[in-house]
């Protein structure tokens, strides 16, 4: 999976799109500048390859792609002060905030947002914070599975991130590796727990680009002990491993590009995501090409199934329900 430069397709980019070994594409910011030009990009997009899968993150809070004529998001952490005061009330609007978002993001041709966010709240991490529904396990665990359950009730599968917890690390991955000192009992009993109680809801889970010393050397992205013996022993996750952006500073203590994807693959990765460097993404397509790899026939699956038809998404009832809840979920008791 990988990215494109602008708010259009490019001639190359099509050629690129084209190759056997892309199955992906992620769109962010930078490409997109109003619903009128999404459209017409996401129909290139399919006119180049209809089976791609196309994503974005659109979280919510400072993490939304899409803003301009986009409903506005609040953060999932807004759902946890609701919670307090009357949980019923909190999983009704956080299963309204996952329907709202999945279905307008499946109104114009996209499939998968990477949501929700798994990660313990903690407001001392740079990069996660209010991204996370709460620091409890079972607050976060009860609001998530009710988000997931919009989410799914809109046609959009579920990607649980960032496995098993980037949340109480204070580092941000983006930037500089990530290290969580913590025993692997205090990590099991914590972060992993949440994605456990949430694993028979999950088609696609991300592993953070965060090490975890006791229980592995490796970060969870390339760590088969992780995805391997966790993952897929424990839980018995039968859905799609995405690796996250490979680009990122904490995944380049992994080697060069092509070495990183060889690592995320060898542990168990599904799919990766090399983006913002173009150059790193076609050397890790020129590998893939090179050795033939077979692909995934599970990230079929993940194309979109809108439970509804979502053209009319904007003069619908329900919709209406849930631009109300979203506002309610804004002015937190």
């Amino acid at each position: 999976m990988l990215d494109l430069e602008g708010e259009e397709l490019t001639a190359d980019e099509e050629k690129l799109l084209q190759r056997e070994c892309v199955g992906g594409l992620i769109l962010f910011s930078r490409n997109y500048s109003d619903p009128e030009q999404l459209r017409a990009l996401v129909a290139a997009i399919r006119n180049s390859d209809p089976e791609i899968l196309i994503a974005v993150d659109q979280e919510g809070g400072r993490v939304q792609r899409f803003r301009e004529g986009f409903l506005q998001l609040p953060p999932l952490h807004a759902l946890a002060s609701h919670y307090e005061t009357d949980q019923e009330r909190a999983q009704q609007l956080a299963r309204l905030h996952g329907w709202a978002m999945a279905a307008e993001i499946l109104h114009y041709g996209i499939d998968i947002s990477f949501a929700p966010v798994l990660d313990l709240y903690n407001s001392d991490s740079e990069v996660i914070a209010e991204r996370a529904f709460a620091a409890d396990v079972t607050v976060t665990t009860e609001l998530a599975r009710a988000y997931i359950g919009g989410m799914h009730e809109a046609g959009m599968i579920a990607t649980g991130k960032h496995f098993p917890g980037h949340g109480t690390v204070v580092a941000d991955s983006h930037h500089t590796v990530p290290v969580d000192e913590r025993s692997a009992e205090e990590i099991l009993n914590q972060d992993f727990q949440v994605f456990a109680n949430c694993i028979d809801l999950l088609d696609g889970v991300m592993p953070a680009h965060v090490q975890y010393p006791a229980v592995d050397v490796e970060c969870a992205g390339f760590s088969k002990v992780w995805i391997q013996q966790k993952l897929r022993g424990q839980l018995d996750f039968q859905g799609v491993v995405f690796s996250d952006d490979l680009s990122m500073a904490a995944a380049q203590a992994g080697g060069n590009a092509v070495q990183r994807a060889e690592k995320a693959f060898a542990a168990g990765c599904d799919m990766v995501l090399a983006c913002n460097d173009r150059d790193a993404a076609l050397a890790i397509a020129d590998y893939l090409d090179s050795i033939a790899h077979p692909g995934c026939s599970k990230l079929s699956a993940l194309r979109a199934a809108p439970a509804a038809d979502v053209s009319n998404l904007y003069e619908q009832e329900h919709w209406q329900v849930a631009v109300e809840a979203l506002s309610e979920i804004s002015a937190s008791p």
